[in-house]
Order: C-alpha cells, then sequence, then structure tokens
C-alpha cells in the first residue's frame, strides 16, 4: 500500500518497537475503570495506533486521517485484526467534533505547536498531548513555550527502542 517511506527490513524496529515503546507511559494516564481515550492524529499506516490498540485493551483508539487511502487501509485492519476498541475517522484534525480524548497522540504529524493548535478543542481538562519525536525538538518545545497558548510540557520520556539505534522521545503536554 505504500503508506511508509521506511524500507520493509526496519518495519520491526522504526514502526512496531517504536510504536510499542510509548506503551508504559500511556498505560500510566488511565485512571479508574474507564478506557483510556486516545486519538492518534494523522495516524497514516495505523503507527502508533493500531499496535497502541492491541497492547492495551482496555483503551479506546480512534485513529484520524485526512487521506482517503489511508483511512481505506486502516479499515481493513481494523476489521481483519477484530479490534473493536478501534474507530477510523476520515477527517482533518481541525474539522474533528467527537467527545474529548485523554490522550493526543502524534507521530511523525506537525510541530509541538501545530499539534496543539490544531487539535486543543479535542483534548479533554485533565487530558495530555504525547507527540512522538526522534531527538530532542528543542526549538519546538521554545516555540511552544513563547506562543503562551495555555500549556506546558509536563514530561519528556526518553524512549528506549530494542534494536535501534536512534534517539527517541515522548513530549507529554498539559493545559495549565
Amino acid at each position: 500500500h505504500n503508506l511508509t517511506a521506511v524500507e520493509p527490513g526496519q518495519t520491526l524496529t522504526h514502526h512496531l518497537l517504536d510504536s510499542l515503546s510509548i506503551v508504559p507511559t500511556l498505560a500510566a494516564r488511565r485512571h479508574g475503570e474507564a478506557p483510556l481515550r486516545v486519538l492518534d492524529v494523522g495516524a497514516g499506516g495505523g503507527l502508533p495506533g493500531i499496535p497502541l490498540a492491541i497492547a492495551l485493551p482496555v483503551a479506546h483508539v480512534t485513529l484520524l486521517d485526512k487521506v482517503e487511502k489511508k483511512v481505506a487501509f486502516l479499515r481493513q485492519v481494523k476489521l481483519e485484526l477484530r479490534l473493536p476498541n478501534v474507530d477510523v475517522v476520515h477527517s482533518r484534525v481541525e474539522q474533528l467534533r467527537a467527545p474529548p480524548f485523554d490522550v493526543i497522540l502524534a507521530r511523525a504529524f506537525a510541530t509541538l505547536l501545530e499539534l496543539v493548535r490544531l487539535s486543543r478543542p479535542l483534548l479533554a481538562s485533565e487530558g495530555c498531548w504525547c507527540a512522538m519525536k526522534g531527538t530532542l525538538p528543542r526549538a519546538e518545545i521554545e516555540e511552544l513555550e513563547r506562543a503562551q497558548l495555555g500549556v506546558r510540557i509536563a514530561q519528556i520520556v526518553k524512549l528506549h527502542v530494542p534494536r535501534l539505534d536512534a534517539e527517541r522521545h515522548l513530549i507529554l503536554i498539559e493545559p495549565t
């Protein structure tokens, strides 16, 4: 389907294990009995949303993408893997109308500032944005802080991806 730019031999490390590296952090965000509502913005080929839905069956994951070809692929994956905790939505993030999400997740989507600006109406009051990045994006963090949007960097998690010799970070952003 040509949904990613990664070589086939790198799929395990650069996609699957990379996606799963955030499971412990997301699992810790769940409080009480209600499922954790996660929005994967710019879901593309379903990464990290599909692996997260499998690894965290207590989460309800909404996969959002504006490209119909990708959405069709995601719908087929949902059906074939029988994932009742996954919804697939064809829309731009700024046009989506949905109940608030506990976590808004982005991997290779936009800058931190754009992520917050575009998806803010979709975040629950106690929710957080989780942005998956490679090297620590210091310029993006500074840009977000300068924008004074009423958010703060709550945590920066240095991720360990087995068999991948590259920096990976998860930036958690919360409303103030």
